[in-house]
């Protein structure tokens, strides 16, 4: 039985196996970034503070790319779709920041499940094809690969890190605060 909290998000599971409690962390740290977005217009998603460039929108987009690049293109070696694939990376290599700018919040919103639903697909079939110990497709100049329980616990990460700057964003837009 899930529990949610107040916000909204899944705890993760107390008492699960491993895989379920990593993929619990991880969807909590979604929902969490959920909840940072939620019902902001694009001026809000849109806003910046002190001397950074993040936005919330910027955010939500990086973080479409970032579930795409590890669970698409590092994991099985395959193509990340569009609107990477047609990206003009060397001219911009922080695209799917800027480009948020242009993007309706239901559009960033949209992009950013889409490459949830598409991630769960990937973890999923390599959780029925080798487990946790699944080594990714991308090999680094060291020669190593990333097994699924690394980019897993990458991911708990990449949330955690950006989660805080969601939370600063959001106080400043409309005072929103929590955990």
């Amino acid at each position: 039985m899930t529990i949610i909290d107040a916000q909204g998000r899944p705890e993760p599971p107390a008492g699960g196996d491993e895989a379920a409690t990593l993929l619990g962390f991880l969807d909590f740290q979604r929902a969490t970034l959920a909840w940072k977005t939620a019902g902001l217009d694009s001026a809000a998603l849109n806003t910046t503070i002190a001397a950074s460039t993040m936005t919330l929108g910027g955010l939500l987009k990086h973080m479409a790319y970032v579930e795409t690049s590890w669970f698409s293109r590092s994991l099985y070696g395959r193509p990340m779709g569009e609107p990477w694939d047609s990206v003009d990376w060397k001219a911009d290599r922080d695209w799917e920041w800027h480009s948020a700018a242009d993007d309706t919040p239901e559009a960033l919103h949209a992009i950013w499940q889409h490459s949830i639903e598409g991630a769960r697909a990937s973890v999923a079939e390599a959780l029925a094809n080798g487990g946790l110990g699944t080594s990714a497709r991308l090999v680094w100049p060291n020669g190593l690969s990333p097994s699924l329980r690394w980019i897993l616990c990458h991911m708990i990460e990449e949330y955690a890190r950006h989660n805080g700057h969601a939370d600063l964003l959001r106080e400043a837009i409309d005072g929103e605060t929590g955990e």
